[in-house]
């Protein structure tokens, strides 16, 4: 295989300025095919009314060509907008044709990865399919009524099914994430690979920040934050804890609330919306990281902990168990059991200094096989057509 630098096209429903995983990886995978001579174009929806068009965009310290398609906000939520579904398949052949690209990778199969998978095809070129999302996660923000959502969930999948179909290849972040989506769609050989982390961004503090606990993430009713707010108000007085809930979301509100009426308002901040900056300073300044969402296809919210030293307890499903070893560099707790992750948060909180440190090293090793480059040369040999060996995180942990 020749290694000449590819033409390289991603549809994505999300993209920076969103803030979410799949939003952060697609602009991180974008930067770094760019940094490695690779021409990319990534096709996103514009950020508003009047905010379409084809520029020069610079993300993650890259520039490279973003084409931002007329879009229309979802109903009922804040900032997720798609590009108009009448428009799809128009503007992907017009896009296709112009560019002509060695490969079209798409990180979502709703709108544009529909579009452009049919259109690929259609001309021959490669087609890959990254999947980010579980249709159980998301039912809560779909407006529709509760009592239909199993059987809207079995239609999208079936759908689901039907446009990773005409892919080349299909991946997803991990091989359990992995696993369930040939589960839900029948798909066969899919790839799990990492999202993948910067790591010389994050660097552990030197000193324990004790008491501090910290969740970063979409403040949503899938992450399972009221869980999280009722463990932490069921903790011990004499540990002096505070946590913090670094992100925007739709929950903030209510999870106030709660946390007055638990009487724990005074240690609970919820930050809002935060730069990157000021999420790795918060990540810095805390002693465990709390994760009780029930659906992460991988986390990269918790890699990023992990990527800083800090311990984790999280939800005992999907993805999650494959970042955090029960003794080794933090707990899993049993989803949305809020008495379970109190006591495993009082266990982190209650370490000695020695046990700490060993947990703190556990994590950094643990996170170490995730680094982004590794992701970006498995893409790019998929990219090509090579076969590969999914990248291996296991890690044998040593003190």
């Amino acid at each position: 295989m020749t290694d000449r630098a590819l033409r390289i096209l991603i549809a994505t429903d999300t993209f920076a300025p969103d803030v979410n995983g799949a939003a952060k990886f697609t602009t991180r995978l974008a930067a770094r095919l760019t940094r490695r001579g690779h021409e990319v174009h990534v096709v996103a929806s514009s950020l508003g009314r009047g905010r379409h068009g084809t520029r020069v965009e610079e993300h993650d310290g890259q520039r490279f060509t973003v084409h931002r398609l007329r879009s229309i906000l979802y109903p009922g939520h804040e900032w997720l907008r798609f590009a108009e579904p009448w428009r799809m398949y128009s503007n992907a052949a017009s896009l296709l044709d112009a560019l002509r690209p060695d490969v079209v990778h798409f990180q979502s199969h709703l709108v544009l990865g529909r579009a452009f998978s049919t259109e690929a095809n259609k001309r021959g070129i490669r087609v890959v399919g990254t999947n980010h999302l579980m249709f159980e996660n998301v039912m809560d923000h779909s407006n529709l009524p509760r009592a239909i959502h199993g059987t809207a969930v079995d239609i999208a999948w079936r759908d689901a099914a039907s446009v990773f179909g005409r892919c080349d290849v299909v991946t997803t972040p991990t091989r359990r994430s992995a696993d369930y989506l040939e589960q839900k769609t029948g798909l066969t050989g899919v790839h799990a690979i990492s999202c993948g982390l910067p790591g010389d961004e994050y660097s552990p503090n030197p000193e324990r920040q004790r008491g501090r606990i910290v969740f970063v993430g979409r403040v949503t009713s899938e992450k399972r934050l009221e869980t999280l707010v009722r463990a932490v108000a069921r903790l011990p007085q004499d540990l002096d804890w505070h946590l913090d809930i670094v992100g925007g979301g739709d929950q903030i509100d209510e999870l106030g609330a709660l946390a007055r009426e638990l009487s724990a308002a005074d240690r609970v901040t919820l930050t809002g919306f935060v730069s990157d900056e000021e999420l790795r300073d918060r990540l810095r300044h805390a002693e465990v990281f709390a994760m009780p969402s029930t659906a992460e296809l991988q986390s990269i919210a918790t890699m990023e902990a992990m990527a800083t030293g800090l311990p984790v307890v999280a939800a005992d499903a999907m993805a999650l168990p494959h970042l955090v070893r029960d003794g080794e560099n933090g707990w899993l707790h049993r989803p949305d059991d809020p008495q379970d992750l109190a006591e495993k948060l009082e266990r982190i909180l209650r370490l000695s200094d020695e046990e700490y440190a060993v947990f703190q090293a556990h994590s950094l090793q643990m996170v170490a096989p995730h680094d982004i480059e590794t992701t970006i040369t498995a893409y790019e040999r998929l990219y090509r057509g090579e076969d590969i060996v999914d990248p291996d995180t296991r890690v044998e942990l040593h003190d």
